[in-house]
């Protein structure tokens, strides 16, 4: 398929734009005026159209299929959210209106939304109070390890290192490194696949700022030492920051808060039901326990005795701004009707089925692939492709490939790291048996394949227009398109 620019013939025009209305770029000055017109594409609207349609068919995303990635929660999203978000009263706003003076009398609907999302999960949460602002789950942890650095620094207190599970998702290293703090992983028991509470023991002490943790973990399984962990952590005055990205398996049903945890982050574009991937939009709301709050992000919507919201920054002790105005504010607002939407119950029910969905899996699949963890799972589940690999030379990536030709996207594959030829599956709520079992003989067919045609899933897959790329080469010998000098 060709490129939109080799399509492009010079003088060819798809719309033909009014006369400009603004002061011609003559009277700015010469630093600030383009050099050479713009390199874009000259093409006609019909070949536009198809050129964006054709792309289209060539893309895999849940309208179009059942998509289990595995620590992602990939699940359908109510068209009807998109609707409240394309709303005019909201989406017509501009982001300066609320700081104007006597401004934020017009968007007193919109700072409501934020007030009471951030109501709502602190419910959901157990927390005394949440700020909105982190963009991504990424953002959130920053977010919450910038806190955790504040309120030691205004302790006095000299801590320079925090500790993570070494089956933890990568950006929790990678926020607590950014925030100023070394790392320190602590073993996963080989047992249960939860934290070992012993190595835990044997590496805290006096320079741990905090203990970072995910429950349920990245195995799916939900951590029933958690109070122990969270009692050892205050012990030694370490905060414990609950990464939040598994919340889809517990809502309704544990608050991490009611635990002890200090800090929390949710993914509102994973649990609370706004389109997920290709880098975002996201939100990742960070939640606090009530010692915490004099450090959470400014400004803060706070509604006043007449019941009217407004902007409020005298906090001397916030780390500051971490976003833009009020972060993805249309994320939030889908969030917020999303929890509306289902209420107390519905939301319970919605990580009851995503762990039925997932146990019902787990279960189908277990007789031919290794499960490594033999315990009941709450919403994702690891299996371990180890058994194909030493039997048949085949590996997860081939499985992941497989996949592919029986129109299914693939799980998450070499993850976490402690499992060997990882296939983290998640399948959440919103999908049905009938598609679950799809997926299931799929799996077995791909297992047989294994079996009595492997080279056939080494060079899978052979129905996309793009097969099995050599990714070293293409490391090695990148060859990227430059577009020519007009």
């Amino acid at each position: 398929m060709p490129l939109i620019f080799d399509q492009s013939k010079s003088g060819r025009r798809g719309v033909r734009p009014p006369s400009g209305d603004v002061p011609s770029a003559d009277e700015l000055p010469a630093q600030y005026r383009r050099q050479h017109p713009p390199a874009l594409c000259e093409i006609s609207e019909l070949d536009t159209v198809r050129h964006f349609t054709e792309l289209s068919r060539r893309n895999f995303g849940l309208d179009s299929g059942f998509y289990p990635l595995g620590s992602c929660t990939m699940k359908y999203n109510p068209k009807i959210l998109e609707k409240v978000a394309a709303l005019p009263g909201f989406s017509n706003l501009h982001p300066l209106l609320p700081q104007l003076r006597q401004g934020g009398l017009l968007v007193q609907g919109a700072l409501q939304v934020i007030y009471d999302l951030e109501q709502l999960l602190n419910e959901l949460t157990g927390m005394a109070g949440t700020t909105l602002q982190p963009m991504a789950g990424a953002h959130g942890e920053l977010t919450g390890m910038m806190i955790v650095a504040a309120y030691h620094r205004d302790r006095g207190n000299q801590k320079n290192e925090v500790l993570i599970p070494d089956e933890s998702h990568g950006t929790n290293p990678s926020s607590a490194a950014v925030a100023g703090y070394s790392t320190v992983p602590v073993d996963t028991d080989a047992k249960s696949g939860m934290i070992d509470l012993n190595d835990l023991e044997r590496k805290i002490g006096g320079q741990t700022a905090a203990v970072m943790l995910t429950n349920p973990n990245t195995l799916g399984i939900f951590n029933r030492d958690i109070q122990e962990l969270v009692d050892i952590a205050h012990r030694h005055d370490a905060l414990v920051y609950y990464d939040g990205a598994n919340f889809n398996a517990v809502m309704g049903r544990f608050r991490p808060g009611d635990a002890g945890i200090d800090l929390v982050h949710v993914n509102l574009h994973k649990t609370f039901a706004t389109p997920h991937g290709s880098g975002g939009p996201g939100a990742g709301p960070v939640g606090v326990a009530a010692r915490l709050l004099d450090y959470l992000p400014v400004s803060r919507v706070v509604k006043r005795r007449d019941n009217t919201y407004i902007l409020d920054y005298d906090y001397p002790k916030s780390i500051g701004y971490i976003a833009p105005f009020y972060g993805n504010f249309g994320v939030c607002l889908k969030a917020c009707a999303y929890i509306l939407m289902l209420g107390g119950e519905g939301l319970r029910q919605a990580s009851d089925h995503a762990v039925l969905n997932a146990n019902y899996l787990m279960n189908q699949l277990k007789d031919i692939y290794e499960l490594p963890f033999k315990r009941v799972c709450m919403h994702e589940f690891v299996l371990s492709a180890r058994r194909m690999q030493n039997e048949h030379n085949i590996r997860a990536v081939d499985i992941a490939k497989g996949l592919i030709d029986e129109g299914f996207h693939p799980p998450t594959v070499y993850f976490p790291l402690i499992v060997p030829e990882a296939l983290m599956i998640e399948p959440t709520e919103t999908e049905s048996k009938e598609t679950l079992d799809r997926f299931v003989a799929a799996m077995r067919r791909i297992a047989g394949k294994a079996k009595e045609k492997p080279e056939s899933l080494r060079q899978a897959p052979a129905s996309t227009p793009v097969g099995r790329p050599d990714e070293v080469r293409a490391a090695r010998e990148m060859d990227v398109a430059t577009l020519p000098e007009p």
